[in-house]
């Protein structure tokens, strides 16, 4: 099992040790480390991006409790110097974390969050309506996202029955594999860019600048 050490702390830089290499077929090489700061693509969350050992890491995947790193050259087995885009990094974890809030406002007036896609310039939260859902005006939106960014809420972190658990102020925390801000001023602007019905789901999209 790779160990997720963004999980608990936010450094962007780290020895480990790699574990396994291996040639694939599209000529890239797999490498398995014994802990890992980079996160891999999944929760609507690109992977991050960097270096292994000096060699840029191409993409990162998750394979059961394993996480491989995908590079263009080979690694031997043995320690290395994991080395963590940083821009790139808090700029995931800007998307990510507004995705979040988005989720929760909506949750308050009745509708359940089923889907979230936290690229940058594609940013999208869907919603499934709810016994009580009520009516989700854009400019609501807007409204309370700029008060919660201004009240500058710190991250909080847990674990419960073995699930990470992230939540922001006295926000309530959800389960979650992602990256976060350390608090909210850190996400700066997010516009609401888009509120829309489809399929009887509604459709959240926003920008972070």
């Amino acid at each position: 099992m790779t160990e997720r050490l963004y999980y608990y702390h936010d450094d962007l830089q780290l020895q480990a040790q790699v574990l396994a290499c291996t040639a694939q077929e599209d000529g890239s090489y797999a490498v398995q480390l014994d802990a890992t700061l980079f996160h891999p693509q999944g929760g609507g969350q690109p992977s991050d991006s960097g270096t292994i050992g000096g060699v840029a890491v191409l993409r990162v995947a998750a394979q059961g409790d394993q996480l491989l790193h995908y590079l263009a050259e080979p690694l031997p087995c043995g320690p290395v110097t994991l080395e963590i885009d940083g821009e790139q990094r808090h700029l995931h974890t800007r998307w990510h974390s507004a995705g979040h809030l988005i989720g929760w406002l909506g949750e308050g007036q009745g509708w359940q969050p089923v889907k979230a896609h936290h690229w940058p310039g594609e940013g999208r939260i869907t919603f499934a309506p709810g016994a009580q859902a009520t009516e989700l005006q854009p400019d609501y939106l807007q409204q309370r996202l700029t008060d919660l960014i201004a009240a500058d809420l710190p991250r909080r972190q847990q674990e419960q029955q073995g699930v990470r658990q992230v939540g922001f102020g006295d926000l309530p925390a959800y389960g979650c594999g992602g990256t976060h801000v350390r608090s909210l001023a850190e996400l700066g602007k997010v516009q609401i860019t888009a509120v829309k019905m489809k399929k009887g789901q509604l459709i959240v999209q926003y920008q972070v600048d």
